[in-house]
């Protein structure tokens, strides 16, 4: 009679959850920084009066962006 052992562990299972939270938090980061540069360019098509109707100047908009 023939056995085969299949009860193993890989040495990938552990880093999994690592290398998942990694690209996670990649991504996390690449859409922040898109939901950032979105935000900065709407921000600058306004005119000074547009961006003063909704209480923020010209030199608010780099500092709104990173926030």
């Amino acid at each position: 009679m023939a056995f085969l052992d299949t009860s193993y562990t890989t040495a990938l299972h552990a880093p999994r959850g690592l290398l998942l939270k990694l690209i996670k938090t990649i991504l996390d980061a690449l859409v922040g920084w898109n939901n950032t540069r979105i935000t900065r360019n709407i921000l600058s098509q306004l005119s000074a009066r547009e961006l003063n109707d909704i209480g923020l100047a010209p030199g608010d908009i780099e500092r709104i962006s990173h926030h």
